[in-house]
């Protein structure tokens, strides 16, 4: 293999193909039924993070550092879902399931972008609730909107630029043989096992950029709602602890949706048929964000308070209009 690749990059630059094939969801008896609940995932996301978004910018009470995270995560939640669903139901519905080159990797910088910036955007509000429980005197100064904002646009620059590295990682690899992706979108590491170059640089990079995005932003989450609970149980009684998580719950709700599922796929990756672990994969890329507005609306006081009064002034509006 060492003396291939040594030829290879002596007499050929790049094998690059004109195009890839995405074969993850083919050949799953009545998978057909998957695309209709895909494409009402899909609709159910859009209207709900749309909601959320426009009560936030609507609602001048909601303009907080809280919400400039929640917000955020609606936006990525819209976007992802909106780069991932169509093109899958384009690819497998439609029997589109050849992909251009540059395209595929489009796909798959979206893709990354959007599902890394939901782990971190959990990490952000995860931060907000520690500030908020544990140093409730001085939340207002440690949590401007400043510094909201810079840890948002910090956290998209890390994400944009690390998918960056591994879309560049792509283009220096050769495939001489097989341009079939075993998955659902242009997953990264599906695409570098297929090079006949030398791939290192790609298996390093899918080995950190777990570490980053998914185990350590989970281990700062359970850290700090440790430390939550350890403090309550040593300053507050147990109603004003259950009062200061219920402030949570949201949250909670959301980091379980998210990480719960992956953790099941990485640890019993080897004994998951293949069909149910792509399965498995999609369902947590397009499911949280079907579910987070809807967790943020029912589990969120001020949300629900907001939309009642943003529907009251509209209905009012039209009475006005109409006498």
């Amino acid at each position: 293999m060492d003396f291939f690749n040594s030829a290879l990059g002596k007499n050929i630059t790049f094998v690059r193909p004109a195009y890839f094939i995405i074969s993850g969801l083919s050949g799953i008896p009545n998978i057909k039924y998957y695309y209709v609940f895909l494409f009402f995932v899909y609709i159910v996301s859009v209207l709900g993070n749309t909601i959320v978004m426009a009560v936030i910018c609507l609602d001048h009470n909601l303009r907080t550092p809280k919400y400039i995270a929640v917000f955020n995560l609606a936006f990525v939640d819209l976007f992802g879902n909106s780069a991932l669903v169509p093109k899958l139901l384009d690819i497998f519905l439609f029997n589109h399931r050849y992909i251009p080159y540059n395209d595929c990797l489009a796909f798959l910088f979206f893709c990354f972008t959007c599902l890394s910036m939901q782990a971190l955007n959990l990490v952000a509000l995860s931060y907000d609730r520690l500030i908020a429980i544990i140093f409730p005197l001085h939340y207002q100064v440690k949590m401007t909107h400043r510094f909201m904002f810079s840890l948002i646009a910090s956290f998209w620059v890390f994400v944009i630029i690390a998918v960056l590295i591994a879309v560049g990682l792509i283009t220096r690899l050769s495939f001489c043989e097989s341009v079939v992706i075993n998955s659902y979108f242009c997953d990264h590491g599906q695409i570098y096992r297929l090079a006949c170059n030398d791939h290192y640089p790609n298996y390093v990079l899918s080995c950190l950029y777990p570490v980053l995005i998914f185990w350590l932003p989970l281990l700062f989450i359970l850290l700090s709602y440790l430390y939550i609970g350890c403090t309550l149980a040593k300053v507050a009684t147990v109603q004003q602890g259950l009062k200061a998580f219920k402030t949570c719950i949201g949250h909670l709700s959301l980091v379980a949706i998210y990480f719960i599922p992956l953790l099941i796929t990485f640890t019993l990756m080897e004994n998951i048929h293949p069909n149910a672990r792509i399965i498995n994969l999609s369902l947590t890329s397009v499911f949280p964000p079907m579910l987070n507005p809807i967790i943020y609306v029912l589990q969120t006081q001020e949300i629900k308070e907001s939309i009642k009064k943003l529907f009251k002034i509209r209905v009012q509006s039209k009475i006005t209009t109409t006498m």
